[in-house]
């Protein structure tokens, strides 16, 4: 299996035995791995995709030369189709049965996936997000920036691409802990309603709207954006869209359509992939978000023009997402005892796998970050997009 995945770079295999094998072509990017027994074998060939990723959480598999941002690298510059074997392929498509099925997701579902990552304890995401906890794709405008300001730079593209006036209503759908509402509410004098299912993301927006003094107007209520009521003229979905799920894109869109008046403006934020795909990668879907589905663009304008929306603009964010996670990952890193405090090593090797693998999957794979503006009416968008770049000087100006 091996010896047909990898064709590009080494990746050495040392087994229990003290045997070791090299698999490639012998140049970088050069990887070893350590096997710590002999039953890791057997649980490669019969199902790679998660079994890797299992051994190197248990401590059964270990990276010996480069790290494990390198091994992920490795397979994802060679294609993970290559590592497939015939007991994998069968286990591929019963979980591709099992997605199925499982896609029916009801609103009390939903929100045990969302507790399932986002209750986490707050102090785990302040180790390496920036200081203003955004979870999503930053805009780097150098490559000299930092965190910080590129996620400062994210928010500056969005707010204005939404062509927001002071006074105006803007509904967050799914807010996560309050930074991009708490923007718009302080920089662009926006009244705004976030809404979220995790408490513990609405306890900390609430506590940063009390300690900015922006509680009269930004609102944060645990509740499904499904049950928004009254209408908005900008509404705003960061993030979020990754969890909706394709059952349920018409509804997301019909709901988006409901709820914004006629001139109003919606902007979707959300990580997306070059082609439809069912079978998300298993090692995520069991371990970080259940039932979660990163959606190619033509499934999500299919639902967007079944809804009755406009597409006014569309930009594809590409490598953004791979710098956004090579920052977190380091950061990470840099506090990996302070990680340990609050979580097992099993816990931490988990979560380096998952940055590493998303990092990869953005610099080598298939994912990218788009960013969707919809309208009601033709009338409600510019005619060039030079007010986009007018607006984020002036935001520059106040940040």
């Amino acid at each position: 299996m091996l010896n047909r995945a990898i064709r590009k770079g080494t990746l050495e295999v040392h087994y229990p035995s003290g045997a070791m094998v090299s698999h490639g072509d012998g140049n970088e990017p050069r990887v070893a791995v350590q096997l710590a027994d002999a039953g890791a074998v057997r649980q490669i060939y019969l199902d790679p995709a998660l079994n890797f990723a299992e051994m190197y959480m248990d401590g059964r598999m270990t990276v010996e030369q480069g790290d494990v941002d390198g091994f992920v690298s490795l397979v994802k510059i060679n294609g993970a189709k290559r590592f497939a074997t015939s007991p994998a392929a069968a286990i591929t498509a019963w979980r591709i049965l099992e997605r199925l099925w499982r896609r029916h997701i009801a609103r009390e579902t939903a929100r045990r996936n969302v507790a399932h990552h986002y209750d986490l304890d707050e102090k785990l995401f302040r180790l390496f997000l920036d200081d203003d906890l955004q979870y999503s794709c930053a805009y780097f405008e150098t490559p000299d920036d930092t965190l910080e300001q590129a996620q400062l730079a994210k928010k500056r593209h969005i707010a204005a691409k939404m062509m927001l006036e002071p006074g105006q209503r803007v509904l967050d759908i799914g807010c996560g802990w309050g930074g991009m509402s708490l923007f718009l509410a302080r920089d662009c004098g926006a009244d705004v309603t976030g809404v979220t299912l995790s408490t513990e993301q609405r306890r900390v927006a609430c506590q940063q709207a009390e300690e900015l003094g922006l509680s009269d107007r930004v609102h944060i209520e645990l509740k499904d954006y499904r049950a928004g009521e009254g209408q908005f003229d900008r509404l705003v979905s960061v993030g979020m869209f990754e969890h909706v799920g394709p059952q349920n894109f018409p509804a997301f869109f019909r709901t988006a359509r409901r709820l914004m008046k006629d001139d109003g403006v919606f902007l979707l934020h959300s990580i997306g992939r070059a082609r439809p795909n069912i079978a998300d990668p298993p090692f995520v879907e069991k371990y970080i978000f259940p039932n979660g589905h990163i959606p190619a663009l033509s499934e999500t304008l299919k639902a967007i023009e079944g809804a009755g929306l406009l597409v006014k603009d569309i930009e594809i964010l590409t490598f953004h997402y791979a710098d956004t996670l090579k920052h977190w990952r380091e950061r990470f890193h840099a506090n990996r005892d302070k990680v340990l405090e609050l979580y097992d090593e099993r816990f931490f090797r988990m979560w380096d796998l998952y940055l590493a693998t998303s990092e990869a999957s953005f610099r080598h794979g298939k994912l990218v970050n788009f960013q969707i503006q919809l309208v009601k009416k033709q009338t409600t968008s510019r005619p060039t997009r030079d007010y986009i770049t007018e607006a984020e000087a002036k935001l520059r100006q106040m940040s």
